[in-house]
């Protein structure tokens, strides 16, 4: 459980780092680029990733 939730955890900080650049238009070739809002949802998933990753890491081994 503690290695799928890591993965989840790391794809999901990806996945936001992706959307916070083409929010910040560094990132061409979609329809977020060059809007705020996705900066935002971007950041956000990236924190909740990170909170994720820190939870899993503080999972007890079975």
């Amino acid at each position: 459980m503690k290695i799928i939730l890591s993965v989840v955890a790391v794809l999901l900080i990806i996945m936001g780092a992706i959307w916070a650049l083409q929010g910040l238009s560094l990132i061409g070739g979609s329809f977020m680029v060059g809007q705020t809002r996705w900066i935002t949802i971007g950041v956000l998933t990236m924190v909740i990733g990170a909170g994720l990753l820190y939870y899993a890491r503080k999972q007890r081994s079975l």
